[in-house]
């Protein structure tokens, strides 16, 4: 049996900003969805690609594209942050998870 190709970074990149300008607003994405996309439906062909998901989705923070959420609040560093987490579009200034009672 051959070992699955990994997708590029750029693909992995394009993914998360198509999904998640697809869901909107007030929507979130999760990381794992980004990895069906691109892997399948099977845990072998999806799982492998968390990292690489959660990597590119780093770098998209820093590049102010995404945000990355816990608890529907954006993560005050993206570089060291736990558990489950969402994908979407940048909050921005006086608006968003931070000024609302429930997300």
């Amino acid at each position: 049996m051959t070992k699955p190709v990994r997708p590029s970074d750029a693909l992995i990149t394009e993914t998360i900003l198509a999904m998640v300008e697809t869901r909107g607003a007030d929507k979130t994405v999760c990381p794992s969805e980004v990895a069906r996309a691109l892997g399948g439906p099977h845990p072998e062909g999806w799982s492998p690609l968390m990292q690489p998901v959660r990597r590119a989705a780093v770098a998209l923070v820093k590049q102010g594209c995404i945000a990355i959420l816990r608890k529907g609040r954006p993560v005050d560093d993206p570089d060291d942050f736990r558990g489950i987490y969402r994908l979407g579009l940048p909050v921005a200034d006086g608006e968003g998870a931070g000024n609302q009672s429930s997300v």
